[in-house]
């Protein structure tokens, strides 16, 4: 029997909706890479303001920053607003990307998921922080995304260093990532 044209539409309709439904979960995944933990307990209000990246391991959308900075504050429904801001050394102009950050299990726990487009998250995971929540190692949500973030544009280097002895045990490669410069006058301004 020759299948109907109706059933290779039903047929194709439904492999292209598993396939978007694949492409979501993924596209959606807030995980953390095997071998972190996420900071818990976490207090949300201490980790909001600004933070300034002081490395990350580069990526498409913060190719050729620098002076990168973010701010954190609390939305009323619970989420966090994510304001990323960098100087594009290319362009000769400032960038800014505004996202939204909610806790993917317990707000007293730093696994979070972070969107910059829409209903697409991606995890961001606070995996080291200091106890005056003055230095920060951020883990994305696989060895692809790291960042060391600082309260100022400096970090001091035993803080750096037990960072990145920390990366490396989770399996970072963290002769990879990017020395982020502070130098523009406008951001020490802010």
């Amino acid at each position: 029997m020759k299948p109907s044209n109706s059933n290779i539409q039903l047929g194709g309709a439904l492999l292209l909706t598993a396939a978007a439904a694949a492409f979501i979960l993924t596209s959606c995944s807030r995980s953390i890479p095997k071998g972190a933990t996420a900071v818990k307990p976490f207090d949300v209000n201490r980790y909001t303001g600004r933070w300034y990246e002081i490395a990350r391991l580069d990526f498409k959308q913060e190719r050729g920053l620098n002076n990168t900075s973010a701010d954190y504050s609390l939305n009323d429904d619970g989420s966090i607003k994510v304001l990323n801001k960098g100087y594009d050394t290319r362009k000769g102009e400032w960038r800014e990307a505004s996202g939204k950050a909610k806790f993917t299990d317990s707000d007293n726990e730093a696994k979070l998921k972070v969107s910059f487009f829409g209903p697409f998250y991606s995890g961001y995971n606070v995996i080291a922080l200091d106890p005056d929540y003055k230095y920060a190692l951020v883990a994305g949500k696989n060895l692809k995304y790291l960042w060391l973030l600082s309260r100022t544009t400096s970090m001091p280097d035993d803080i750096k260093q037990k960072y990145l002895r920390q990366a490396q045990e989770i399996g970072y490669q963290t002769d990879d990532l990017v020395w982020v410069e502070h130098n523009r006058a406008a951001v020490l301004q802010e």
